[in-house]
């Protein structure tokens, strides 16, 4: 039989097109997850991916495998699953994935309190630029500001947040206050790259200022907020950033409505006691931070 590793690395650089990256999706070395792939295509006899100057696509013999191999993934993910689930132990690790403002301000404080009462579970936060899947188990639970429909899935929606846009009095004493409804014209914006601009709040920021140039482009909000303390421009925050920086929330005629926060984690391991702590635990912090991550 071939080994389930070999054709584990096989389809993580099937999805993200290198070894680097499937290598940090797997947690293994990129000489581990070369030699990996070399031993499943010699033991094949066919080569099942192709190196390109963009990254690693599937041959015809690797895409004539590769929905055999997902339904193996997903049978072990299934075992597994069913497996932990009865886990009753309060120790362990629980892979927490949400977006980088929730984790530093909301998730981590709320960490403390869980450590001082359950010293052997250890949380572990990832603020990834992709949607971990939780199906895949690549995290345990999801804090998401869209909310995931699989089936095997658990969804609530746990608390919202509120944008608003903000620039520093240097800025502003120097370009004057943006005329919002003529599309903000002599102005400098601070935005996403331009893979995240297709984001709610980066759309409505784009219609209000479509008449300003862009300063800078920033896949981190804390790298948007430092060049708003900065004075390079308009940008973009969650009241929960933008309100305690060093800077001017403007008024605009066309306020955006908060976006929902939603929590959510497999059904078969929903009730597993460290899953349900660290869970409880994050709807505790949602809901104590309401007032500041929605503000009226």
């Amino acid at each position: 039989m071939l080994p389930w590793d070999d054709l584990q690395s096989f389809l993580a650089i099937a999805r993200h097109g290198t070894l680097s990256a499937a290598a940090r999706v797997l947690g293994v070395r990129q000489t581990t997850m070369g030699r990996r792939l070399a031993g499943l295509e010699a033991r094949a006899g066919a080569r099942l991916l192709a190196k390109t100057p963009g990254g690693f696509v599937l041959t015809p013999a690797g895409d004539a495998i590769l929905s055999h191999v997902e339904r193996i993934e997903a049978e072990s993910l299934a075992i597994e699953t069913r497996i932990s689930g009865r886990d009753v132990r309060l120790e362990g690790v629980v892979r927490v994935t949400t977006i980088e403002i929730l984790s530093v301000d909301v998730i981590t404080p709320a960490c403390a309190l869980l450590q001082r009462d359950h010293p052997g579970i250890v949380v572990e936060c990832v603020t990834d630029s992709r949607s971990l899947s939780l199906t895949r188990r690549e995290a345990d639970v999801a804090l998401r500001l869209v909310r995931v429909t699989q089936n095997d899935l658990a969804v609530r929606r746990v608390g919202s947040l509120a944008f608003g846009v903000y620039a520093s009095e240097a800025y502003l004493a120097r370009q004057g206050v943006p005329d919002f409804a003529a599309g903000a014209p002599g102005h400098r914006t601070i935005l996403n790259p331009s893979e995240g601009m297709e984001l709610p709040e980066m759309s409505w920021f784009a219609r209000l200022t479509h008449k300003a140039q862009p300063a800078i482009r920033h896949n981190n909000r804390f790298g948007q907020r430092a060049a708003a303390e900065a004075g390079m421009g308009l940008a973009v925050l969650s009241r929960f950033m933008g309100d305690k920086a060093r800077l001017v929330r403007l008024p605009v005629p066309d306020p955006m409505p908060p976006r929902d926060v939603f929590l959510a984690v497999h059904h078969d391991i929903r009730h597993m006691p460290r899953i349900r702590v660290v869970t409880d635990m994050i709807v505790a912090a949602m809901r104590g931070s309401a007032a500041v991550l929605a503000p009226a």
